[in-house]
């Protein structure tokens, strides 16, 4: 391969890897029990229901560096009657005795422009770089934790 090929693809590698990872870096982040967020009113917390996650599943890729990167598919669809415009997730992944081995913190809204409307489903996707070896390898479950209207 010429070298200014050998420059125009390392370049396009490193523009690649910076759209994955501020994908990931957008939608999930590693749980944080002190993280600050405001208080959740009384009307939101009723809201929390509102709220139901299907379709979810999860898959693997290997990158162009050899390592593996999974990632949880899923939808939201808001069943409730207030627009939502933000939403964090608790995920929980467990091992096969159903013991929590990972909780991740997702923001499966940050890639929309507009609030979810009432009656709409949006898709979102998750990334994962390291999955513990002892995950049962089913989709986690779904708690939503926090939201603004």
């Amino acid at each position: 391969m010429p070298r200014n090929d050998r420059g125009v693809t390392t370049l396009v590698i490193i523009f690649i890897v910076s759209v994955i990872l501020a994908q990931h870096n957008a939608v999930s982040q590693a749980a944080s029990p002190g993280a600050r967020r405001p208080a959740l009113s009384a009307e939101e917390t009723a809201y929390m229901p509102s709220l139901e996650f299907s379709d979810l599943r999860m898959s693997a890729a290997v990158n162009f560096l050899g390592d593996t990167v999974t990632y949880l598919d899923g939808n939201v669809t808001n069943k409730g009657t207030r627009a939502v415009r933000r939403l964090e997730v608790e995920l929980n992944f467990v091992d096969p005795f159903r013991q929590l081995v990972l909780r991740e913190t997702a923001h499966p809204l940050a890639g929309r422009a507009k609030p979810l409307q009432p009656g709409e489903t949006t898709a979102f996707r998750v990334t994962f770089e390291h999955m513990p070896a002892n995950w049962n390898q089913a989709p986690p479950t779904v708690k939503p934790v926090y939201l603004e209207f």
